[in-house]
């Protein structure tokens, strides 16, 4: 029988977030006004329409 409390205490998604949003503070915090969209896509890792 599998013990229940045997569980991964990491969540790679999470940290995956958790990173994305510290890079987006960063930029935020190093601007002098709001970031571009583009900006922000580029730091998401957005790709482009085109």
């Amino acid at each position: 029988m599998a013990d229940p409390f045997d569980v991964a205490l990491e969540d790679s998604d999470l940290l995956s977030e958790v990173e994305l949003t510290t890079n987006l503070i960063i930029a935020a915090t190093a601007s002098d006004g709001p970031l571009p969209v583009e900006e922000i896509d580029r730091i998401l890792g957005v790709l482009s329409d085109d």
